[in-house]
């Protein structure tokens, strides 16, 4: 990881007014080689200050999310793997609503494409999916080109109060209630029925 975010800094460096492009173009790329999002908005405010690596970050991230609506629906296993994700991360009838897609982002362990699959279920229409993603890119694009540089010099207990608080906003951000299709309900009502008689 560390010799291809190595290998950024030197495009970055030899490529003068292309700089910008190529810095974009990673951020499409990093997902073939598995670099977190995080670490290349911190290499994005290393490289162009906090103004210009957040803008070149928040169209990097985007054009990732856009990527991944078109080739989702073109790869129906994996969409497959991400909706049994998804129902075992959040719960089967549980949408995530935007507020919490942004904070959730914010967390370096949560998968970045299982949150665009959220929002693709969410949204429905290209349009919406778009706005929703480019709002909740902007604060992880923020947050790691400002503040990366001294998470690393966090402490345990300040790492586990920020993700507690993290945590807090993502239950204040919560869709208030679930609606569960009538099939569905019934269809539960009829499985339980069948376990209590094979019982």
């Amino acid at each position: 990881m560390e010799d291809q975010l190595s290998m950024l800094f030197v495009m970055v460096e030899i490529g003068g007014v292309l700089a910008p492009i190529a810095f974009i173009l990673f951020h499409t790329l990093r997902q073939v080689l598995f670099i977190p999002p995080m670490l290349v908005c911190i290499a994005g405010g290393v490289l162009f200050g906090v103004t210009f690596g957040t803008i070149y970050s928040v169209i990097g991230l985007t054009i990732n999310c856009l990527f991944f609506y078109i080739v989702i629906h073109r790869m129906p296993k994996t969409h497959q793997k991400l909706s049994v994700l998804k129902k075992r991360w959040f719960g089967e009838y549980r949408n995530l609503t935007t507020g919490q897609v942004a904070v959730l982002r914010l967390i370096p362990f949560i998968h970045y494409h299982l949150l665009n699959f959220c929002l693709l279920e969410r949204t429905k229409t290209f349009k919406n999916y778009l706005k929703s993603s480019f709002a909740t890119n902007l604060p992880l694009a923020f947050f790691y080109t400002i503040f990366g540089q001294f998470i690393s010099q966090f402490s345990p207990t300040m790492i586990i109060v920020i993700l507690f608080a993290l945590a807090v906003l993502v239950y204040i951000l919560r869709e208030k209630m679930t609606i569960i299709k009538w099939h569905e309900f019934f269809k539960e009502d009829k499985q339980e029925k069948k376990a209590k008689h094979s019982v």
